[in-house]
């Protein structure tokens, strides 16, 4: 029986990582999903956040993506994400001022702005900090 599922996290730029997890979780648009060796094969789409690599020996990566798709094989986990950071590499003070430019252009909808894009950025600057709250409460990286 295996104990462990190959897991790859793939931006539209490069591999980001590569590795052997007892556990991946990641947001999809239905909800949390919880992804352990053995797991039924799926395709799914996930929404921005955070995608969270646990290994034998109880340590976690977390990682941020910009949403994407998260493929689940016999042998392997795939996220393929448009944008994949690595959570330690978020830059919290540029996520506090795209959620600030984001909710301005949402305040002040008659302007030129796209508010579906506003929108958008909003929520993937609220996903880039709660991945950094959550890595300040008990993530080791």
């Amino acid at each position: 029986m295996a104990t462990t599922i190959r897991c790859d996290i793939v931006s539209a730029q490069e591999e980001i990582y590569r590795g052997d997890a007892t556990l991946v979780v990641a947001t999809g648009e239905l909800g949390e999903l919880g992804i352990t060796p053995r797991h039924t094969p799926l395709i799914t789409r996930l929404k921005p956040g955070q995608v969270r690599v646990v290994h034998e020996n109880g340590d976690e990566h977390a990682f941020y993506i910009s949403g994407g798709i998260l493929e689940v094989q016999p042998q392997v986990v795939s996220v393929l994400a448009d944008t994949a950071i690595r959570a330690a590499d978020l830059d919290e003070k540029a996520a506090l001022a795209a959620k600030q430019e984001a909710e301005k252009a949402i305040a002040n909808r008659g302007e030129t702005e796209d508010l579906a894009a506003a929108q958008t950025r909003l929520n993937e600057a609220m996903a880039q900090l709660a991945a950094l709250e959550r890595l300040r409460r008990n993530i080791k990286h």
